[in-house]
């Protein structure tokens, strides 16, 4: 497996800055989450080139998938962030649900939810490029999210029908919506383009919390998943030395 830390994990440094402590720490890529904020796309993509690593995420627009009245504002959105992926080299679009509409059942908002994503599809399919919904916890970090359970989330993602729609698993949102981490982890593989981790409670670094990161990532790595694990998380120590106690107490565990 590949792993990936997201822009913030060195505050207040751009982007370039994290790329090269990506490639110090010999970890993969960077999740850079609004990539409308970069003020010249061509010089990040040299700059890539230049440093040997590259982009591994980002998100599209914030524009809400269950809301009918919004579909063309968010297909509009990833037809942008398509073609900045193309220029970026990036291969996964993260996108979030938006919020439970009142006074519209779950079962209407879910169907524009799923006829939304079957129509971004094809766009996804010709581009090589994997639109990855992500189901957030409504407890603690992001109450009224639509989509927050596996299960539900697996079921939109299997009517949608495409190999190029799949989920993020974020294993902190997971942990505190309904446990179950390596069995969900793990028996919805095939339908996971990406992980992202962090320890629950305080959603900071791996070994500051409940959650055994050797098991849940031996067990992810033994379904023969090579893709992304991406550090979403803060830090209670210096960065840099959270991430060499990391790999020295995970990484080169698993």
């Amino acid at each position: 497996m590949k792993i990936s830390l997201c822009i913030g994990a060195y505050a207040g440094k751009d982007e370039i800055y994290h790329l090269e402590k990506i490639k110090e720490h010999g970890f993969h890529g960077l999740e850079y989450y609004a990539w409308w904020d970069l003020r010249d796309l061509n010089r990040v993509a040299k700059e890539q080139e230049r440093i040997g690593v590259g982009f591994s995420a980002t998100c599209t627009k914030f524009i809400s998938l269950v809301d009918e009245s919004l579909r063309d504002a968010y297909m509009t959105g990833i037809r942008e962030t398509i073609e900045a992926c193309k220029r970026l080299g990036v291969r996964s679009v993260i996108s979030q649900t938006g919020n439970e509409i009142d006074g519209v059942s779950r079962e209407v908002q879910r169907q524009t939810m799923v006829e939304t994503l079957k129509r971004c599809a094809p766009l996804f399919e010709e581009a090589g490029i994997v639109l990855e919904v992500e189901p957030l916890n409504g407890l603690v970090d992001h109450r009224g999210h639509f989509l927050q359970r596996s299960d539900e989330s697996v079921s939109v993602i299997d009517q949608v029908g495409s190999p190029n729609v799949k989920l993020v698993f974020d294993v902190y949102h997971q942990q505190v919506t309904e446990g179950n981490v390596i069995r969900n982890a793990v028996g919805y593989a095939d339908r996971i383009n990406h992980y992202h981790i962090a320890d629950n409670p305080g959603r900071n670094q791996p070994g500051t919390g409940e959650l055994n990161y050797l098991n849940i990532l031996r067990a992810i790595k033994g379904t023969g998943y090579d893709g992304y694990v991406g550090l979403e998380c803060g830090y209670t120590i210096d960065t840099d030395t959270a991430l060499e106690q990391f790999k020295a107490d995970v990484l080169a565990k698993i």
